[in-house]
């Protein structure tokens, strides 16, 4: 393990850390210049794997080369890709070279920032960064830090969800009483992502009791108002206890907005918790003119976006913002002898292990701190503006070609444009595609190119 007389790789050595870092991001730079030629989706068969690799370690170690050649032949098959340029497929999950120098320092680092003693540049950069970001999409200042609020990164939308839920609960029992836990209930859309129903199955909310109200075309699929208010009413005549609404600022199927002001009304006439769900579209909403989609926003007790999805920051970053943390932390909160310190004891410094489900916490501020700062705002907004140009003209696309049509009510391809590398010629290649499978299916060949110019 200390590498004498083999030469092998020691457990932490700079020189060593250089030279196969060199190999690596080598490795990972041909990866991406390549990507364009693997099939966006794998392959292979499942188990596909245990028959290639040894079941069992290595005694005695191998070379670096020899375990990327197998990344190469056995385990990039296996590989969904979903930075190529032709990945349309769920949401985009972005990754630049920004998020990447980030990952590559929070590795470096690797401290596990639970409480501001343990790093206190972990918890103080995290806050000035969701300050920054919060900034930028007109938050209300009681979202941001120097207020009673304030952002957090969480790993996903799911944990985001969670912990909210969990403070709405709570502060909720608080008031009626812990008994009352049956008689909750939550409210959302059929369109509502379904991390909401799993918050409440771990929340111990009654399964009965999460009430996804339905929607249709009408609306755009929307949440409309007054078939939230009638649940609510009815809900109340029975006995039951209102206390959590979520509005979706781009829902899954559709990307549809529910109307967040009307919402958030509601809620508060009820006394219960709204959170905003804008995990996918949020990041469109720092360009000024689809900043309309979060009016509405200061009615709202959290705020979720994913600057994973994107906003060109790896995978795990999604930020929530609260008006009152004091909220998530007297849920969450723990205070052991271990963790005691006289910062934390003298409530001067933010602990953000009481504003989620873990202990541990990476130093995930540090890559959205570093694509604020190497792309800056304008690049940023030119990247979003960019792939809502392309979506346009694959709208367009299908507009020019009777046998497809946006509509509901029928079976649809989703078709997600996100991907940092996609450019106007994936996108026809892939329309291409589609009517050529078209073609094939209907027995119905192509007039025209169906490609707008």
């Amino acid at each position: 393990m200390d590498g004498e007389g083999g030469g092998g790789l020691k457990p932490m050595d700079s020189e060593q850390l250089r030279e196969y870092g060199h190999q690596m991001v080598d490795f990972i730079a041909d990866y991406y210049k390549n990507i364009e030629n693997y099939p966006v989706l794998s392959q292979v068969e499942p188990g596909y794997l245990r028959r290639l690799l040894p079941d069992a370690a290595p005694n005695q170690p191998e070379s670096l080369q020899n375990v990327l050649d197998d990344v190469q032949s056995k385990i990039l098959p296996g590989v969904t890709h979903w930075q190529s340029p032709n990945f349309y497929a769920y949401y985009p999950s972005n990754s630049s070279v920004a998020g990447f120098l980030g990952e590559m320092l929070s590795a470096a680092i690797n401290m596990v920032g639970f409480s501001w003693i343990t790093s206190p540049a972990a918890t103080e950069l995290e806050m000035i960064v969701l300050d920054w970001l919060g900034k930028l999409l007109k938050l209300p200042q009681e979202f941001l830090s120097p207020g009673h609020g304030g952002g957090v990164i969480q790993g996903t939308a799911s944990e985001a969800v969670l912990v909210v839920l969990l403070a709405a609960r709570d502060k909720t029992l608080r008031r009626v009483g812990k008994s009352a836990l049956g008689k909750l209930v939550v409210y959302g859309s059929d369109q509502t992502h379904s991390a909401l129903q799993k918050a409440c199955q771990i929340g111990g909310v009654h399964p009965e009791n999460c009430r996804l109200l339905k929607t249709d075309s009408s609306t755009n699929y929307a949440l409309p108002p007054e078939i939230v208010s009638e649940a609510i009413s009815h809900d109340i005549s029975i006995g039951l206890i209102p206390f959590f609404l979520c509005g979706t600022v781009g829902t899954t199927s559709s990307a549809t907005v529910d109307p967040l002001y009307s919402l958030g009304k509601i809620a508060k006439s009820n006394d219960m918790w709204f959170h905003v769900d804008a995990a996918y579209a949020g990041s469109a909403c720092i360009c000024p003119e689809y900043r309309k989609y979060l009016d509405g926003v200061e009615e709202a007790d959290s705020f979720n976006m994913n600057a994973h999805k994107w906003f060109l920051t790896n995978f795990d970053c999604s930020t929530l913002w609260v008006k009152d943390r004091n909220a998530l932390i007297q849920s969450l909160s723990t205070n052991p002898e271990f963790l005691k310190n006289k910062a934390s004891q003298a409530n001067l410094v933010v602990d953000y292990k009481d504003w989620q489900i873990p202990l541990g916490r990476r130093f995930r501020s540090l890559k959205l701190w570093m694509v604020l700062r190497l792309y800056g705002v304008e690049n940023l907004q030119h990247y979003l503006r960019n792939h809502i140009e392309l979506a346009k003209y694959f709208e367009e696309c299908v507009g020019q070609d009777s046998r497809f049509e946006a509509l509901s009510g029928m079976y649809t391809l989703r078709f997600a444009v996100g991907a940092p590398l996609t450019e106007r010629r994936h996108i026809a290649a892939a329309w291409k595609v589609l009517q050529d499978e078209a073609s094939t299916l209907l027995g119905t060949p192509l007039q025209d190119n169906g490609n707008p110019s």
